[in-house]
C-alpha cells in the first residue's frame, strides 16, 4: 500500500525497512516504468496482475506516477502519468509534461495526452506561446512520450524517453549467470546478468584496462581469483571461466560461488565504461560475505558520482558504511500506507552518529525509532518530529 513522494532524492540513496513496508514496491515503480517504455503498457500492466494487485487495497481512481527530473542546461520538467483500467484493458487517462521557461510566469504543459488524444509542442525549447498540434494515437494504451519521443522534433519528449530506457534495474542472479550464452560481445547486464559473459567479453575487446581494473578489485575481494575468461567454444557458445591463483587450469563459472558471481556481476555493472543514468540494486547483500559489504557501499557511492543509485537493504553491515543522509527509512503507519524518512531527519540520529556510532548498529538496537520489524510493521516506537504524508 503505498504513497510515498521522495524529495530532492540524492545520487546515491539506499531504502531501509523491515519486510512488507514498501522497499520493493518502491524498487519496482522504477521497473515498472521502464517496461512500459521498453515493451509496452499492456505488457508491463499484465505482469504485474493488472490493476488489482497494481492499486493500493482499498483505494479507486487511477495510479499516478509523477517524477522530476532536470536536462542540463534546461528548467526542471515534470512528467505526469495516470492510468486506470477499462474492461480489463490499461488506459492512460493523463499524461503531460510540464515545465517554466525562466524564472517568471506560470508553469505549462508542452505535451498533454488523455486516453491516447492529445497534443503537443515541438521544438528544442517550446514554449507557451507557441502551436500545439493534435498528433492522435493508434491505441489509448500507449504512452504519448514514448511514442512522440521517437521523432526528432520533439528532442525534449525524446531526452525523457531516452532517459527512462536507459535505467537499469537489476535482479542480478547467481544462478543466471553460470549460463552459456551465445558469442557476442554486449555492452551493458542484462536485468538478471545472464549475459555476465558477453559483458566481460565486450570489455576485453574494448575496454580491457577498465576489465583489468574491475578484475584488480575481484581479486582484493575474492582470496586467490586470478582472472575471469570468456572462451568461445565451437558451438557459437560462450563459456565463462574463472581462474584460480594456484591452478593452472580454470574452472567453469557454473561451479564457482554464488557470492563470487555476485561480486563479478556487481563490479561489471559499477565499473561500466558508460553507465546508465539510473541502477537500481535489490538487496545487494545477498549471497555476500559481511566483510565485504562496507567496500561495495564504497564502490556504490562512488559510481554515484556518474549516474544515480538507489538500493534496498536488509543490512546492517550495509548501513553502517551508509552515511545518514543516503538512508530513507520506510515502514507502513496504522492506516497500512508507506512512510519515508531520511535517516538524518530522525531523532537523535544525526547526535549518535555525531558520537560516532554507525547506522546499522542503532537500526540493530532500534535508535532510529522506525523501521523495527518487531515493532507494528516498523512504525515509530518514540516521539518524533511531525511526518508529512510520504
Amino acid at each position: 500500500m503505498l504513497y510515498v513522494d521522495f524529495r530532492g532524492v540524492a545520487p546515491h540513496r539506499v531504502l531501509l525497512g523491515p519486510n512488507g513496508s514498501g522497499k520493493s514496491t518502491v524498487f519496482d515503480l522504477f521497473a515498472f516504468l521502464k517496461e512500459c517504455f521498453d515493451y509496452g503498457l499492456r505488457r508491463a500492466w499484465d505482469r504485474r496482475g493488472r490493476l488489482r494487485e497494481l492499486r493500493t487495497r482499498g483505494s479507486d481512481g487511477p495510479i499516478v506516477i509523477e517524477i522530476k527530473y532536470r536536462e542540463p542546461g534546461y528548467p526542471l520538467i515534470t512528467y505526469h502519468l495516470a492510468v486506470d483500467e477499462r474492461r480489463g484493458s490499461p488506459v492512460v487517462v493523463e499524461e503531460w509534461l510540464r515545465w517554466k521557461r525562466g524564472s517568471h510566469g506560470q508553469p505549462f504543459r508542452f505535451l498533454e495526452y488523455k486516453e491516447g488524444l492529445g497534443r503537443a509542442i515541438s521544438g528544442e525549447k517550446p514554449d507557451a506561446q507557441e502551436k500545439r498540434v493534435e498528433i492522435p494515437l493508434k491505441s489509448p494504451d500507449l504512452l504519448a512520450v514514448n511514442a512522440l519521443g521517437q521523432f526528432a522534433d520533439h528532442p525534449r519528449v525524446a531526452a525523457l524517453r531516452d532517459f527512462v530506457t536507459g535505467w537499469y534495474v537489476s535482479y542480478l542472479s547467481a544462478e543466471s549467470a553460470r549460463g552459456q550464452p551465445e558469442a557476442g560481445p554486449q555492452e551493458r547486464l542484462t536485468k538478471d546478468g545472464d549475459n555476465l559473459a558477453n559483458v566481460i567479453q565486450y570489455l576485453a575487446e574494448q575496454h580491457p584496462d577498465q576489465l583489468e581494473r574491475i578484475f584488480h578489485i575481484l581479486r582484493q575481494r575474492v582470496p586467490r581469483i586470478e582472472r575471469v575468461i570468456p572462451d568461445t567454444m565451437p558451438d557459437g557458445r560462450l563459456l565463462l571461466q574463472i581462474k584460480d591463483a594456484p591452478f593452472s587450469d580454470p574452472v567453469l563459472a557454473k561451479f564457482a560461488s554464488d557470492g563470487t558471481l555476485k561480486m563479478l556481476a556487481y563490479l561489471v555493472m559499477l565499473y561500466d565504461p558508460q553507465p546508465p543514468p539510473f541502477i537500481g540494486i535489490e538487496e545487494p547483500e545477498n549471497f555476500l560475505h559481511p566483510r565485504l559489504l562496507p567496500e561495495l557501499a564504497e564502490e556504490c557511492r562512488a559510481a554515484s558520482e556518474r549516474t544515480q543509485l538507489l538500493a534496498t537493504t536488509h543490512s546492517p553491515f550495509l548501513l553502517n558504511a551508509l552515511r545518514p543522509e543516503e538512508v530513507r527509512v520506510l515502514w507502513r503507519d496504522e492506516e497500512g500506507y508507506t512512510r519515508s524518512e531520511r535517516a538524518l531527519d530522525l531523532p537523535g540520529v544525526p547526535e549518535f552518529v555525531d558520537e560516532g556510532a554507525l547506522l546499522g548498529h542503532l537500526w540493530m538496537e532500534g535508535q532510529l525509532g522506525v523501521g523495527d520489524p518487531l515493532v507494528n510493521a516498523g512504525a515509530p516506537t518514540r516521539p518524533g518530529p511531525r511526518r508529512r504524508r510520504a
